[in-house]
């Protein structure tokens, strides 16, 4: 896995391109307007990403379809620290579809305890939590 960085402006805004061409935005959380996502933006968009393939995948290896899936991720740093890393994160997976509950809490478990590479990265520095809702009533 190879990913490359270009400045692209006087001040902090990157480009980000990996082997396939994708294209990610970087820039400084602290501009007036940022025209990408921060550095620590993206640690929270691998988690959700990463984790919600692995559901999906899962629940499709079952024979179970979504009808929607969103992970709303909360991430939590100690203030005034240098670095400020996380050190907590919470995901909220909300689902939607015919589901069977048990089903659904046993794929989120899978991923966030065995499958999610990001996961299992980032809980080395940080308490990671997380929440299930399907079709608006709490599982987990």
């Amino acid at each position: 896995m190879k990913v490359s960085l270009k400045r692209i402006n006087d001040n902090y805004l990157f480009e980000t391109k990996n082997e396939r061409g994708n294209i990610v935005l970087l820039d400084n959380k602290s501009e007036e307007e940022p025209k990408g996502s921060s550095p620590m933006d993206l640690i929270l968009r691998g988690i959700a990403g990463c984790s919600s393939i692995d559901v999906v995948m899962i629940l499709k290896k079952q024979h179970h379809e979504l009808d929607d899936l969103r992970v709303e991720v909360e991430g939590f740093r100690e203030e005034g620290a240098i670095p400020n890393v996380f050190t907590k994160i919470h995901l909220n997976f909300i689902l939607k579809g015919d589901l069977p509950a048990a089903k659904v809490k046993r794929a989120v478990e899978l991923s966030m305890e065995k499958y999610c590479s990001v996961s299992k990265m980032l809980e080395k520095a940080a308490e990671i939590s997380y929440g299930i809702t399907l079709n608006g009533e709490t599982v987990v």
